[in-house]
Protein backbone atom coordinates (compact mmCIF):
# COMPACT_ATOMS: atom_id res chain seq x y z
CA UNK A 1 0.00 0.00 0.00
CA UNK A 2 1.39 3.28 -1.22
CA UNK A 3 1.46 6.29 0.93
CA UNK A 4 0.95 9.74 -0.29
CA UNK A 5 2.97 12.10 1.85
CA UNK A 6 0.43 14.98 0.42
CA UNK A 7 -2.23 12.65 2.71
CA UNK A 8 -0.13 12.38 5.33
CA UNK A 9 1.31 16.14 5.78
CA UNK A 10 -1.86 17.65 4.28
CA UNK A 11 -1.55 21.57 4.29
CA UNK A 12 1.24 21.86 6.83
CA UNK A 13 3.14 21.88 3.43
CA UNK A 14 1.99 25.09 2.03
CA UNK A 15 2.13 26.61 5.45
CA UNK A 16 5.11 25.94 6.23
CA UNK A 17 6.56 27.74 3.19
CA UNK A 18 3.65 30.75 3.93
CA UNK A 19 5.17 31.22 7.41
CA UNK A 20 8.71 31.17 6.36
CA UNK A 21 7.80 34.34 3.50
CA UNK A 22 5.93 36.57 5.96
CA UNK A 23 8.75 35.95 8.78
CA UNK A 24 11.06 36.89 5.88
CA UNK A 25 8.38 40.07 5.19
CA UNK A 26 8.26 40.99 8.62
CA UNK A 27 12.12 40.49 9.37
CA UNK A 28 12.22 43.17 6.01
CA UNK A 29 10.35 45.98 7.80
CA UNK A 30 12.03 45.58 11.23
CA UNK A 31 15.68 46.01 9.29
CA UNK A 32 13.53 48.91 7.56
CA UNK A 33 12.56 51.08 10.81
CA UNK A 34 15.14 53.63 9.99
CA UNK A 35 14.45 53.81 6.70
CA UNK A 36 12.63 56.92 5.34
CA UNK A 37 9.84 56.65 3.42
CA UNK A 38 9.74 53.19 4.13
CA UNK A 39 6.28 51.28 3.75
CA UNK A 40 5.71 48.51 6.27
CA UNK A 41 3.96 45.12 4.74
CA UNK A 42 2.30 41.72 6.13
CA UNK A 43 1.39 38.65 4.31
CA UNK A 44 -2.58 38.37 4.12
CA UNK A 45 -1.77 34.82 5.50
CA UNK A 46 -5.69 33.41 4.94
CA UNK A 47 -5.56 34.19 1.59
CA UNK A 48 -2.40 33.31 0.75
CA UNK A 49 -3.31 29.94 2.40
CA UNK A 50 -6.29 29.59 0.44
CA UNK A 51 -4.59 30.19 -3.04
CA UNK A 52 -1.79 27.49 -2.06
CA UNK A 53 -4.39 24.91 -1.28
CA UNK A 54 -7.15 25.68 -3.95
CA UNK A 55 -7.23 23.07 -6.41
CA UNK A 56 -6.73 24.62 -9.27
CA UNK A 57 -3.16 25.46 -8.83
CA UNK A 58 -2.86 28.36 -6.89
CA UNK A 59 -2.84 30.67 -9.41
CA UNK A 60 0.50 29.51 -9.84
CA UNK A 61 2.18 30.49 -13.99
CA UNK A 62 3.17 27.27 -15.52
CA UNK A 63 6.05 27.91 -18.30
CA UNK A 64 5.72 26.25 -21.90
CA UNK A 65 9.47 26.85 -22.72
CA UNK A 66 13.06 25.96 -20.37
CA UNK A 67 13.64 29.74 -20.74
CA UNK A 68 10.32 30.99 -19.14
CA UNK A 69 10.82 32.56 -15.46
CA UNK A 70 8.46 30.73 -12.97
CA UNK A 71 5.64 32.61 -11.05
CA UNK A 72 7.30 31.21 -7.91
CA UNK A 73 10.62 33.59 -8.45
CA UNK A 74 8.73 36.97 -9.38
CA UNK A 75 8.31 39.43 -6.64
CA UNK A 76 11.17 38.49 -4.39
CA UNK A 77 7.69 36.04 -2.12
CA UNK A 78 7.44 33.38 -4.40
CA UNK A 79 4.65 34.83 -6.61
CA UNK A 80 2.57 35.91 -3.28
CA UNK A 81 2.74 39.48 -4.34
CA UNK A 82 -0.99 39.80 -4.19
CA UNK A 83 -0.96 38.81 -0.67
CA UNK A 84 1.29 41.69 0.49
CA UNK A 85 -0.37 44.11 1.89
CA UNK A 86 0.68 47.39 3.32
CA UNK A 87 -0.02 47.69 7.09
CA UNK A 88 -1.77 50.86 8.21
CA UNK A 89 0.22 52.55 11.23
CA UNK A 90 -1.47 53.90 14.12
CA UNK A 91 1.51 56.69 14.72
CA UNK A 92 3.22 57.23 11.08
CA UNK A 93 6.45 59.05 11.27
CA UNK A 94 7.36 62.29 9.83
CA UNK A 95 9.63 61.04 7.64
CA UNK A 96 7.24 58.73 6.23
CA UNK A 97 8.38 55.47 7.69
CA UNK A 98 5.12 53.31 8.41
CA UNK A 99 7.02 50.97 10.65
CA UNK A 100 5.83 50.41 14.17
CA UNK A 101 8.53 48.78 15.75
CA UNK A 102 6.76 47.01 18.97
CA UNK A 103 4.05 45.77 16.57
CA UNK A 104 6.58 44.07 13.84
CA UNK A 105 8.08 42.37 16.77
CA UNK A 106 5.46 41.21 18.15
CA UNK A 107 3.91 39.75 14.78
CA UNK A 108 7.47 38.67 14.34
CA UNK A 109 7.65 36.38 17.63
CA UNK A 110 3.78 34.91 16.49
CA UNK A 111 5.24 34.40 12.99
CA UNK A 112 8.21 32.38 14.32
CA UNK A 113 6.36 30.29 17.24
CA UNK A 114 3.64 29.97 14.53
CA UNK A 115 6.26 28.41 12.22
CA UNK A 116 7.91 26.33 15.01
CA UNK A 117 4.69 25.13 15.78
CA UNK A 118 4.22 24.04 12.12
CA UNK A 119 8.07 22.17 12.63
CA UNK A 120 6.81 20.39 15.51
CA UNK A 121 3.65 18.81 13.71
CA UNK A 122 6.33 17.44 10.86
CA UNK A 123 8.30 16.23 13.62
CA UNK A 124 5.54 14.61 15.07
CA UNK A 125 3.95 13.28 11.93
CA UNK A 126 7.47 12.26 10.55
CA UNK A 127 8.55 10.35 13.88
CA UNK A 128 5.17 8.45 13.39
CA UNK A 129 5.85 7.15 9.72
CA UNK A 130 9.21 5.99 10.63
CA UNK A 131 7.75 4.28 13.89
CA UNK A 132 4.75 2.83 11.58
CA UNK A 133 7.53 1.67 8.76
CA UNK A 134 9.88 -0.17 11.20
CA UNK A 135 7.47 -1.61 13.00
CA UNK A 136 7.66 0.22 16.07
CA UNK A 137 4.80 0.60 18.90
CA UNK A 138 6.59 3.81 20.31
Amino acid sequence: MAISLDNVFGVHEAALRLRAQRTEVLASNLANADTPNYKAKDIDFQAAMKQATSSSGGGVLKTTQKGHISSAGLGGHGGLDAHVKFRMPTQPSLDGNTVETHVEQAAFAKSAMEYQATLRFFEGKGKGIINAIKGGNN
